[in-house]
């Protein structure tokens, strides 16, 4: 399991959170950017994200701005890469046990740090159901 992460300026700080998180479980995973919290568009780095889950450079991403609407329909526009905007846990369990979400979009503005690093667990946690989920996520 390894992880790419992306983000524009206001899902800066949140990235950064996420990444000590990756290294204390020892998850390898590559920051595409940015790398300050300065102003910059978020499709740039979703782009970059959804571009190394389809290419299977990494099995998950995570994608974060501000709403996190963004750069999740940024996500969803390249073939196999299943992004799911969430704001609960609830939310992300589901998304990988119903929906095998590749990567978890995060709105940075709208949810604390410490739900949004319960979020990053649960995804990391949360396997793919498959069964009867397997056929729906086929349809996509």
């Amino acid at each position: 399991m390894n992880f790419t992460l992306g983000s524009d300026h206001a899902g800066y700080q949140l990235k950064e959170k996420i990444k000590e998180v990756l290294r204390e479980k020892n998850i390898a995973f590559e920051d595409k950017g940015p790398f300050s919290d300065d102003s910059v568009d978020y499709p740039e780095f979703g782009h970059k994200v959804a571009k190394s889950v389809q290419n299977k450079e990494s099995t998950f991403g995570i994608a974060i701005c501000g709403s996190g609407n963004g750069i999740n329909m940024t996500v969803n526009k390249y073939p196999n890469v299943r992004g799911a905007l969430c704001w609960t846990t609830e939310i992300c369990e589901l998304a990988r046990q119903h929906n095998n979400a590749n990567v978890l979009s995060i709105p940075a503005r709208f949810i604390s740090e410490e739900l949004a690093l319960e979020i990053v667990e649960i995804f990391i946690n949360t396997d793919f159901e498959g069964g009867r989920h397997e056929r729906r996520i086929n349809k996509i």
